[in-house]
């Protein structure tokens, strides 16, 4: 067995998840080496922890999304939502050999398994401890543009990080947030103002994603004007989605488009939180440079933030429900056009590296050791 598998192993039982002796842990595996979820199930054990296995294989799941009926999806969403909720813990590692799998499934088909799936979910988020990540495939590497054995050197490296580096730079992001009413974003194509005063803003440095690296909030609900032109292409529902520029009136996106206009406004219009924001997060993984359509990793670009319509966390809830949650992201180092955040006016983060000195433990020198 290939000794990084152990250490990743460790690093979500013992670091992310915690566990502890008597805990259920569900492990949730798509399409990944039997050795890694082997891995898993031990470092559980050895954790005093209880490990269930669900093993998926995404051709499979196309085709009870794709031909299923309400009945079906009813029936899958009760059997998992009881188990579920045996579980104290859940660790999700999803590989994918075609990430374009689900792309054929009409979205009709996807927004009914999604609304009835929806209890599963959130008992999921709320309720359990959870960590998700991917697991490095050939089709990951396309997607990076690297070699298969370069990008999983690089997939290990990202994903055993020292994570407990980034806590003081997080909590000072935290606080800096949490005493914040107007947030304003500029940058090319981007003029975009809303109010977080009182919103919650939690800092997640590997406890719920691997790879990790982001502090996120919620906007007030009805405060977001302006526009916002993001550059990371993205996948949701099977569909890549370029050059999104949305328009948001009062809260609500009044304008949206890409270089598929009309999938963007169907997934837009599946019910009526999905035109309204559920999270705003900054994002600031040193080792993660470039975006590669596998959200997971895409969110945690150094410079980055992401704006995300639809449903919003338990934790900073901004009362906005859906049944979508499409994390949409923003580069802003010079390279990707730049731009500025600020907090009430002030200059926090521009061209990506922060800028007041409790911040700047966020800057990739200081995550990644080069200074202190």
């Amino acid at each position: 067995m290939d000794p990084r598998y152990g250490q990743l192993a460790e690093v979500l039982c013992g670091f992310s998840t915690r566990l502890k002796k008597g805990e259920n842990v569900l492990i949730d595996a798509h399409d990944v080496p039997e050795d890694f979820v082997i891995a898993l199930i031990r470092a559980a054990r050895e954790h005093g922890a209880t490990p269930m296995v669900n093993l998926h294989k995404a051709r499979v799941g196309r085709e009870m999304v794709k031909g299923g009926t309400k009945e079906q999806f009813k029936l899958a969403a009760d059997h998992e939502l009881a188990r579920m909720k045996k579980m104290q813990a859940y660790i999700a590692v999803r590989g994918s050999d075609n990430i374009f799998e689900g792309s054929d499934i009409p979205s009709t088909q996807a927004k009914l398994n999604g609304e009835l799936m929806r209890p599963v979910l959130d008992h999921r988020v709320n309720k359990t401890k959870w960590v998700v990540l991917r697991w490095p495939t050939s089709s990951m590497a396309q997607q990076a543009k690297m070699s298969t054995e370069a990008f999983a050197d690089f997939y290990f490296r990202v994903c055993t990080l020292d994570y407990s580096r980034m806590i003081p730079g997080m909590e000072a992001l935290k606080h800096a947030m949490m005493k914040t009413d107007e947030v304003h974003i500029t940058g090319s194509g981007t003029d975009l103002k809303f109010n977080i005063k009182g919103m919650n803003a939690i800092p997640c440095g590997g406890e719920y994603n691997i790879p990790d690296g982001e502090v996120f909030t919620a906007p007030i609900k009805d405060s977001v004007n302006g526009v916002l032109q993001y550059n990371c292409a993205t996948i949701y529902q099977g569909v890549s989605f370029e050059n999104i520029r949305l328009v948001f009136r009062k809260g609500k996106i009044v304008e949206a488009t890409s270089n598929n206009t009309k999938r963007l406004n169907e997934i837009l219009d599946t019910d009526g939180g999905a035109r309204f924001i559920g999270e705003f997060a900054i994002g600031f993984n040193p080792h993660i440079l470039n975006p590669m359509q596998d959200i997971l990793f895409d969110e945690k670009i150094a410079g980055s933030f992401h704006f995300t319509p639809g449903k919003c966390y338990e934790a900073a809830d901004n009362g906005n429900h859906s049944s979508i949650h499409w994390d949409m992201v923003c580069i802003q180092r010079p390279e990707y056009g730049g731009g500025e955040i600020l907090f009430d006016g002030q200059v926090i983060r521009k061209d990506g590296l922060f800028l007041p000195k409790p911040l700047q433990k966020l800057n990739p020198s200081y995550l990644l050791g080069k200074a202190k």
